[in-house]
């Protein structure tokens, strides 16, 4: 079994239309999911939303992988070294 990392991932929306797509893939990782912050940007049009993840990293990656994929969704992950 792969060992557990904590992570924080980064998702910019740019679509606001998505969010629902986004929520869904979210709630697939709940298990995973430590805490959630969503910041709605109005005057720019934008959503920002921060996960704190405690996951092996291919559940990282795949959660990543998956909102990622989503159009005019731009995600970043940065891992603990640990």
């Amino acid at each position: 079994m792969q060992q557990s990392r904590v992570a924080l991932i980064g998702i910019i929306v740019e679509d606001l239309s998505v969010t629902d797509k986004i929520n869904e893939i979210i709630h697939e990782f709940n298990e995973y999911i430590v805490g959630r912050m969503g910041i709605p940007y109005r005057s720019r049009g934008v959503a920002i939303i921060s996960l704190v993840i405690d996951a092996p990293g291919d559940v990282i990656s795949g959660l990543s992988g998956k909102l990622g994929m989503i159009k005019n969704v731009q995600v970043k992950a940065q891992y603990t070294k640990i």
